[in-house]
C-alpha cells in the first residue's frame, strides 16, 4: 500500500476510534433533573439549527445550480426589492428565536440553584488544587469524593479559598464558577446510582488539569452507612503497633501544620484536606492515583513529582518512619 494511502487510513482509524468511548465525562447521558433539563434544551436548539442549515444550504444549492453561468445565455435579469421575501426572511428568524428563547429562559429559571425544602445541604470549597466538601447538617468533612443519596434533592453552596475555580460534574449537569468571597449555588436530584467524574473547568494554575473530583451516588441505605462511618470516631489503634508509631510520626511532623486528624489533638489545620478518614478514600491527590501504600508513600515523599504544582512540601523521613506513617494513614477508615 502506498505511504500516502497508509496515512489516510491511519487518520481515518484514529478518527473512528476517537468516537468509540467510553466517555466518563459526557454530558449526553444525564443522570439528574438538572442534566435532563440542559439536555432537552440542547436537543431543541440542535434541531432548530439543523432545520435552518437544511433550508439555507438547500436554497444556496438551488441558486448555484439554477442560476449557474451557461454558454451563450443572456445576463440574468436584475431584480430590485421583493416585499414578500423581505418580510419572510425577517419574520422567520424572529419566530425561530422565539421558539429558542422561551425554553432557554424557562431552563435558566429551572436550573437557577433554588432547591426545594428538605434538600441536603453541601458546602463546596475549591482549593488549589483539590475540592473540599462539607455537610453542615451531618458534621462530615471530606475531600474530592462527594457522596450523595439517590433521589434526594441536593443544594450545593460553592465558594473558593483562593483563585477562581469552576465546579463541573458533566454526568449530573451543571457548571458553576467558584469565586472567593462569593457563593454560587447549584441544585439537582441524582436519579441513578453510580460514580460520576468531574473536574475544575476554569484555568486556576499549574495543576488545573489535575483538579479532579468524583460524585458517588449511593442508595439511601449505603449513603446512611457512609455517613455513619464518617461520623464515627477514629478507629482504635493497638498499643505498640506500627500504626501507633505512625501516629507519633504524624504528630511530630509538618503534617499537623496543614491537616486535620481527629485522633491527633495538635492536628486541626484546614489548609489541606481533612485526613480523619483518608484510608477509606479510593483515590488520593485529588483523584490522581489509587489510594495504595506505594502511591501514598510516593505522595508523602514528593507530591509534586506526581502532581505538578502541588503545594504539599516534600517530607524527608527515614524509611521505617515513612512505612509507619503510611500504615497509620491507611488505617484511618
Amino acid at each position: 500500500m502506498p505511504r500516502r494511502h497508509k496515512r489516510w487510513l491511519t487518520t481515518l482509524l484514529l478518527s473512528v476510534t476517537g468516537c468509540a468511548g467510553p466517555f466518563p465525562q459526557t454530558t449526553l447521558a444525564p443522570k439528574s433533573d438538572f442534566g435532563i433539563a440542559i439536555d432537552q434544551l440542547f436537543t431543541n436548539i440542535f434541531w432548530w439549527a439543523v432545520a435552518v442549515f437544511v433550508v439555507v444550504e438547500g436554497l444556496l444549492l438551488y441558486a448555484i445550480i439554477r442560476f449557474r453561468a451557461r454558454p451563450g445565455a443572456p445576463p440574468p435579469k436584475a431584480t430590485h426589492g421583493h416585499t414578500a421575501l423581505e418580510i419572510g426572511w425577517t419574520l422567520a428568524p424572529a419566530v425561530i428565536l422565539v421558539f429558542i428563547a422561551v425554553p432557554t429562559i424557562q431552563t435558566i429559571f429551572r436550573t437557577s440553584g433554588q432547591a426545594p425544602d428538605g434538600a441536603m445541604q453541601v458546602e463546596v470549597i475549591g482549593h488549589q488544587w483539590w475540592w473540599e466538601f462539607r455537610y453542615p447538617d451531618l458534621g462530615v468533612v471530606t475531600a474530592n469524593e462527594l457522596h450523595l443519596p439517590v433521589g434526594r434533592p441536593v443544594a450545593l453552596a460553592m465558594t473558593s479559598a483562593d483563585v477562581i475555580h469552576s465546579y463541573w460534574a458533566p454526568g449530573l449537569g451543571g457548571k458553576r464558577d467558584v469565586i472567593l468571597g462569593r457563593t454560587s449555588r447549584l441544585a439537582f436530584t441524582a436519579d441513578s446510582i453510580g460514580t460520576y467524574y468531574g473536574q475544575c473547568a476554569e484555568f486556576c494554575g499549574e495543576s488545573h488539569a489535575n483538579m479532579r473530583l468524583r460524585v458517588v451516588v449511593d442508595s439511601a441505605s449505603a449513603f446512611d452507612a457512609w455517613v455513619a462511618r464518617e461520623q464515627a470516631g477514629p478507629a482504635p489503634i493497638a498499643p505498640g503497633s506500627v500504626e501507633e508509631k505512625g501516629r507519633a510520626v504524624f504528630a511530630r511532623s509538618a503534617c499537623i501544620a496543614c491537616h486535620t486528624m481527629e485522633d491527633v489533638p495538635a492536628a486541626r489545620a484546614v489548609i489541606g484536606p481533612n485526613l480523619t478518614h483518608v484510608g477509606a478514600r479510593s483515590m488520593i491527590g485529588s483523584e490522581m492515583v489509587e489510594n495504595r501504600p506505594d502511591h501514598l508513600a510516593q505522595w508523602i515523599a514528593n507530591s509534586a513529582a506526581m502532581k505538578p504544582g502541588s503545594k504539599m512540601p516534600p517530607m524527608v523521613l527515614p524509611p521505617e518512619d515513612l512505612t509507619a506513617l503510611v500504615a497509620y494513614l491507611r488505617s484511618r477508615q
